[in-house]
């Protein structure tokens, strides 16, 4: 078995069951990245990458900094509060967020770093495949 979908249709067959199995989220599958740009007049650069449970900002990261950044998802510019993943770890190269069961990042297009204190975003990726 190579995964939970092939999983399924074994528990399927073998128990006569009836499933509709539905679409797997982003987050039990493939990578998804994008590059930085800054907002607010900040100078944010670089590529995040979400890959299974985590958001890896690459060593090519840079931001020149702010009060309370902090690292979570949004989608078509606006920023989702509730994805807050932690207070950004250091303002160059790579470092990791791990992102809280409870978020479904299939319903995210972009990471945000973001300024808590000032509700302004600092910088966006928009995330691709």
């Amino acid at each position: 078995m190579n995964n939970r979908r092939d999983f399924l249709k074994l528990a399927v067959a073998t128990t006569g069951l009836a499933l509709t199995i539905g679409p797997i989220p982003a987050f039990a599958g493939s990578d998804r990245s994008g590059k930085f740009s800054g907002r607010s007049n900040h100078v944010t650069k670089g590529k995040a990458v979400v890959t299974g449970n985590t958001v890896v900002l690459q060593s090519d990261f840079t931001f020149d900094g702010a009060p309370d950044a902090r690292v979570g998802f949004g989608r078509n510019g606006k920023y989702d509060s509730s994805t807050d993943l932690g207070a950004l770890k250091k303002l160059k190269g790579k470092q990791s967020y791990r992102i809280g069961r409870a978020i479904d990042t299939a319903k995210y297009n972009e990471v945000y770093i973001w300024c808590r204190k000032f509700n302004v975003p600092l910088g966006v990726a928009k995330l691709g495949r």
